[in-house]
């Protein structure tokens, strides 16, 4: 019994949470000069719009995203019809239970949102990165899935295999090890980055933000 109130009490804060994300969403506006990055806590600590000094980018991470999150709470920046959107999801997916499939599932809906309401919006779906911070076992419970983030990459450059206006950006590669584990250069917890994780991203992503 106890078990189960503590379950619904646990719903119930996940969905006020969702509810007063949407709202903030909702009053943010998006044009179609803008630039719009997406994702979870990395997108989410990081000053895009002054790494690249381009005034157009709108950064719409918010820290523990998922990708089921953000299907949430697209309604506005569809409806903006932004020039570009730079999607990063996270293992907060994983972390929680959901399925390779299921992650690209939830952005193959995206995509199509996009194509239908927002064709001339240019999608970049950037690959997922490693959790493996020894600190972060206990509390998120995804301490590397190598397997699983594997599995997931690529079955998001497949999504974008082929389709108009998306595009699948391997930043990944460029900052994990040759164990597929977070280069220890690039960040200090083995989840958020340090400014040189950001300016080696920076460089994979540059081509695409213009």
């Amino acid at each position: 019994m106890i078990a189960a109130l503590c379950a619904a009490g646990a719903a119930l804060a996940q969905s006020n949470y969702n509810h007063q994300r949407r709202s903030l969403f909702d009053s943010l506006r998006v044009r179609t000069c803008d630039i719009v990055f997406l994702g979870n806590s990395i997108t989410d600590g990081c000053e895009w719009a002054e790494l690249f000094d381009n005034r157009h980018i709108r950064n719409r991470g918010i820290s523990g995203d998922r990708s089921d999150w953000l299907l949430e709470r697209l309604d506005p920046i569809v409806a903006g019809h932004p020039k570009k959107v730079f999607l990063m999801i996270g293992t907060n997916d994983l972390a929680q239970g959901a399925a390779p499939a299921e992650v690209a599932a939830n952005v193959l809906r995206l995509l199509d949102r996009f194509a239908a309401e927002s064709p001339w919006t240019k999608v970049y779906v950037q690959s997922i990165l490693p959790v493996n911070g020894e600190e972060f076992a206990t509390g998120f419970g995804h301490l590397t899935q190598g397997a699983a983030i594997a599995e997931t990459n690529r079955l998001l450059a497949e999504l974008c295999d082929g389709r108009k206006k998306v595009f699948y950006i391997d930043v990944h590669a460029a900052l994990t090890d040759e164990h597929g584990r977070l280069d220890k250069r690039y960040t200090n917890d083995g989840l958020h980055l340090l400014a040189a994780g950001y300016l080696v991203w920076k460089e994979v992503i540059k081509p695409y933000v213009r």
